[in-house]
Formats: C-alpha cells, sequence, structure tokens
C-alpha cells in the first residue's frame, strides 16, 4: 500500500460513522459541522443535505390537496431509496455518487 492509499483509508475509517449519520435528514448538518476537515464525511454529508432538501420540498407539496399528497409519496420513496444506498455505501466506504443528487451536491462549498 502506498502512503495515499493509508491516509485514504485511514480518513475513510475516521470519518465513517458520520458519513453515515449524514444521510439520516436534518442530522446531515452534522458531518458538515464536525468533520469539515474529512472529505469522506464531508462527501457523504453534501450529498445528505441535499437529500434532506428534496425532502422538506416533498413535504411542502403535500399542502396541495389530493396530487400534492401523491407527490409527497413519491418524492419520500425516492428519498429513503437513495438514503439507504448513501448509507450502506458510506458504511462500506465508497465514495458513491447518487443520481443527480451528486450533481448538486458537488456545488456546496463549505
Amino acid at each position: 500500500m502506498t502512503q495515499t492509499t493509508i491516509n485514504e483509508s485511514n480518513e475513510i475509517q475516521e470519518g465513517k460513522i458520520f458519513a453515515v449519520v449524514g444521510y439520516w435528514a436534518f442530522l446531515c448538518i452534522l458531518p458538515l459541522i464536525l468533520k469539515k476537515e474529512n472529505k469522506f464525511a464531508c462527501f457523504h454529508g453534501k450529498q445528505g443535505l441535499v437529500l434532506f432538501i428534496f425532502l422538506v420540498a416533498g413535504f411542502i407539496f403535500n399542502i396541495i390537496p389530493f396530487l400534492g399528497g401523491l407527490i409527497y409519496q413519491l418524492i419520500r420513496f425516492i428519498y429513503l431509496t437513495l438514503m439507504l444506498w448513501g448509507t450502506i455505501n458510506a458504511l462500506m466506504g465508497r465514495y458513491s455518487r447518487l443520481p443527480v443528487v451528486a450533481g448538486i451536491a458537488d456545488q456546496i462549498s463549505l
């Protein structure tokens, strides 16, 4: 193993729990504040933040009678699916880019 690989592996191990928590709704702020120097935790925290904003937007759609409820249920399903996907990959120590979410998360600067 090279020194870069060892450093990256240590960074993943140190940030793994924060990366996982980063996908759990409003807790996405924890890795962005407490582990902002850890690339792995911030990567997953940013994606979690985008997902949380997506969920809040869906909740706002819920105000619209009938159609809003259907839209919210669809958004909630997408959110839960992507949240599980991100959580599993964070647990496995992978930098997994979620579709659409990763592109938006890349634009967030801390």
